[in-house]
């Protein structure tokens, strides 16, 4: 009810300063202004209106808009949000951070054992039954950091490889047999599109921690193909799982970074962890090169899957 009564006050000054500087603009000296009381009963008659739109009404005797109680949710909450995004962007934009980041190198399978169905698929290697190739890989990143302890996020970190080879025996996967003794060509993706809150807990000149989580969204894909035959298990989901970074500087320009996100449940577990040296090029620039793993997977009767990457990494960081 409060806040009604102050969005609408607000309007009412507003119109009010708008009286005033119109009056300022004539070059005359500025005169204390009293709007007249027919003036000031027309702008409270809008304000009202105003109020009663976006409100649905605040006092008995206004008649209820005939909309259905979902409506009327749906329209609080989108003026919710847009009222909340506008504090948020005109709080935010006096003293905060953006960058970009972006990271790439090569990619190296540690193992990728693969099951599917779970629970009566044949067991195979996209690592030592077919043998992977070393692929290029890139990562990119979006921060923006709200007075210097609260950072989002947004990252966009794709990921694909290839394996040939024959098998011994025969593969049943995905309710297709690939003979033995046949070429077989495996693919394995797996993106990542995740969105980051994190707060620095410890924020000093040489030495941050951060604490945080990640919402993550996986786009995986597994497949085979020989000649005549092909098949493929796509998994689209969402993986809640926790984000911690900590930067330790040991001069003015370098540094030793450990930054991921990791989690375990009985589900599944997910970790990709970076430890790297850094190195400030100039004030608005960053270098780093360093180690990433990449480790997951899940055993259930649909799908067993466990992979392990290794990445050499070279990234750098533009401050604006």
């Amino acid at each position: 009810m409060w806040l009604n009564e102050i969005f609408c006050i607000y309007l009412l000054r507003l119109c009010e300063d708008r009286v005033w500087l119109c009056w300022g603009a004539t070059g005359q000296v500025p005169k204390p202004y009293i709007a007249p009381k027919k003036e000031l009963d027309g702008l409270k008659k809008i304000t009202s209106n105003l109020r009663n739109i976006l409100f649905f009404g605040c006092k008995k005797k206004l008649k209820k808009p005939k909309t259905k109680l979902r409506e009327k949710r749906m329209k609080a909450i989108i003026f919710t949000i847009f009222i909340l995004f506008i504090t948020f962007y005109f709080t935010i934009s006096v003293r905060a951070q953006a960058q970009i980041d972006l990271e790439s190198g090569l990619v190296f399978t540690g193992y990728n054992d693969v099951r599917i169905p779970g629970d009566m698929g044949t067991l195979f290697s996209l690592k030592d039954n077919l043998i992977s190739k070393t692929e290029l890989f890139y990562r990119i990143r979006l921060n923006y950091t709200i007075k210097s302890r609260h950072t989002l996020s947004v990252l966009y970190a794709p990921l694909k490889t290839k394996s040939v080879g024959s098998v011994a025996n025969d593969i049943f996967f995905q309710g297709v047999v690939f003979p033995a003794n046949t070429e077989i060509e495996g693919y394995y993706k797996f993106n990542s599109y995740r969105l980051t809150y994190r707060y620095n807990i410890i924020q000093k000149p040489r030495f941050e921690f951060g604490f945080g989580f990640t919402a993550k969204i996986r786009d995986a894909k597994i497949a085979l193909s020989s000649p005549g035959l092909i098949t493929e298990k796509t998994s689209l989901g969402f993986v809640p799982i926790i984000n911690f970074r900590l930067m330790w500087k040991l001069d003015d320009k370098f540094g030793l970074l450990l930054d991921g996100d990791a989690l375990a449940a009985p589900q599944g577990r997910a970790e990709d962890v970076l430890i790297a040296a850094t190195y400030k090029l100039s004030k608005k620039i960053d270098i780093r090169a360093g180690y990433r793993i990449l480790e997951g997977g899940a055993d259930n009767n649909i799908v067993y899957s466990f992979a392990l990457f290794h990445f050499a990494s070279l990234g750098f960081t533009i401050n604006f």
